[in-house]
């Protein structure tokens, strides 16, 4: 699988179908990312399983998402079946070795991984506004709740952080307005509502902590393979947004986070986004932007990005062009968006005299694909019409009791499974309302003891004033009764706007996608 520094993908064919040459993929440019699309049933999976073998044969660790729950048979020894059998024959891949990769489990929701976290700080205004769908107004709003929180040392882990958060923002719209720009009530309200949302969608299991560690994704076995992390995702994508967030929030932090290593031998990590499209369905452009920013700059930082999908017309066109891996599965084109795709995915090879390839798109087998992969210079290949290699590992799920006992065995066991609450701002605001409300509390009863002391009521202008009230009325002001004093939570609010209006300079440092630097 792994020959003089080359990936060993199939083998491609002649017209006559005969077998014609072995198709690599170079090891040193597999952090030039990559796209593997076809429509449903065309093998995709399975070039998703194999590429993440091969890498992690390397010495490369794979994060990917299992959709469908197939993937993690990666995780257990293959079986010799006559059609796997025969595939390696036809390829000429001998010996054909059966092998588990070394395979460590993740979930959001805890239930067929370790738990997987983050937390509100770290996500940053720009990933969240795009997880709640937010309005430009309310994306502005949420900045700022950011700045409030960044400046003011208002640590922000969780949905009931941001909700404490925002509920002050909403008592004290006016007084924030003047410093930090206009925060309407109503793009408040809409925030809250969109948290309520959130929650109800099962989004707070994924805010918290302990967060999950980079290096945790990037681990090797002391054998000197790449782990392979595999995302539970049959659960997560009935959240399509929340799936494609986080993906996009992980991808950020390897670019934050990961220093420059320019083009090494082999990439430090390969990362495997499947269900593209769910990245860039509705997405506002400075998102696309980004994205395409990060896709472009990332592979400096030996990080190779493959994206899976049904389509190619899926991923817009400038991060398309980043893309110099490619192997593309059947398509079928029976609608005119259809034919375009065929039309589009066959023009972005570098044709092959041989055949042509927008007819061969649609007469593709499964398990069969058109590859072009970088070579040389980084020059892209000719296309070649290939039969995939078989896995080495299980096509197919593994049973239950095989994940539980593969999680017990984890080298992050304990580690992410049970959560942690330290102090952050809902602690922080909550303990300022305390203080506000037990000092109000005492400015009360002095003033009733002094007027108990009195021995009567007395009426300001009537001559009977107390030597501080004539002081105060001289001064042209007057003390307001006690309805009309602050509430416990305004004094507790403003008490925390002086500590923010005091901490300028203090504030986080965040890159491209919001999130946070370290």
């Amino acid at each position: 699988m792994l020959v003089d520094g080359k990936l060993f993908i199939g083998a491609s064919r002649n017209p006559d179908d005969s077998l014609n040459k072995p198709e690599y993929l170079e090891l040193k440019f597999g952090n030039r990312h990559g796209l593997v699309t076809g429509a449903t049933g065309t093998g995709k999976t399975v070039t998703l399983q194999i590429l993440a073998e091969s890498f992690s044969e390397a010495g490369v660790p794979v994060f990917c998402a299992d959709i469908k729950g197939d993937l993690s048979g990666i995780a257990a020894k293959g079986e010799a079946k006559d059609f796997l059998l025969k595939r390696a024959e036809a390829i000429g891949l001998s010996p054909y070795e059966f092998r588990a990769a070394p395979v460590i489990f993740w979930d959001l929701y805890g239930e067929q991984g370790h738990r997987v976290r983050t937390t509100i700080a770290e996500m940053g205004p720009l990933l969240l506004s795009r997880l709640m769908d937010a309005s430009e107004a309310q994306e502005g709003v949420l900045n700022i709740a950011f700045k409030i929180a960044d400046q003011g040392g208002l640590p922000l882990l969780d949905l009931k952080d941001l909700q404490a958060l925002l509920n002050y923002m909403g008592e004290h719209a006016s007084e924030l307005s003047s410093q930090f720009g206009l925060i309407s009530k109503a793009s408040v309200g809409s925030l809250q509502r969109g948290l309520l949302i959130l929650e109800q969608q099962g989004a707070e299991n994924f805010f918290g902590e302990p967060a999950l560690a980079i290096s945790d994704i990037m681990r090797t076995t002391s054998d000197g393979r790449g782990t392979i992390s595999v995302l539970a995702a049959d659960k997560l994508m009935m959240n399509p947004r929340l799936y494609a967030t986080f993906l996009l929030w992980l991808l950020s932090e390897l670019f934050e986070e990961l220093p420059e290593v320019g083009d090494p031998e082999k990439p430090r990590l390969v990362f495997f986004f499947d269900e593209a499209h769910l990245l860039f369905d509705d997405a506002p452009k400075v998102l696309v932007d980004r994205i395409e920013q990060v896709v472009r700059l990332i592979r400096s930082k030996g990080v190779g990005v493959y994206f899976v999908t049904q389509n190619p017309l899926d991923v817009p066109e400038t991060v398309l062009a980043q893309l110099g891996n490619r192997v593309q599965h059947a398509l079928r084109a029976y609608t005119p968006r259809e034919q375009k795709a065929v039309k589009t995915a066959a023009e972005t090879f570098r044709p092959n005299p041989a055949f042509d390839c927008e007819t061969a798109i649609t007469a593709l087998g499964t398990g069969e694909a058109l590859v072009s992969t970088l070579e040389g210079k980084g020059i892209p290949s000719m296309v070649e019409r290939t039969l995939i290699r078989p896995p080495a590992s299980r096509l197919g799920p593994i049973t239950p009791a095989e994940r539980q006992q593969l999680m017990a065995t984890s080298p992050v066991s304990g580690v992410y499974d049970r959560d942690a609450d330290r102090e952050s701002a809902y602690e922080i605001l909550t303990e300022r309302a305390r203080k506000a409300a037990e000092a109000e509390a005492a400015r009360r009863a002095e003033e009733e003891g002094k007027e108990s002391a009195g021995g009567r009521w007395t009426l300001p202008g009537f001559g009977d004033e107390t030597e501080e009230q004539t002081k105060t009325a001289k001064n042209g002001t007057r003390r307001s009764s006690g309805y009309q004093r602050e509430s416990v939570l305004e004094a507790a609010m403003k008490s925390a706007a002086r500590s923010v209006a005091t901490s300028v300079g203090r504030a986080l440092v965040r890159g491209i996608l919001g999130s946070l630097k370290r």
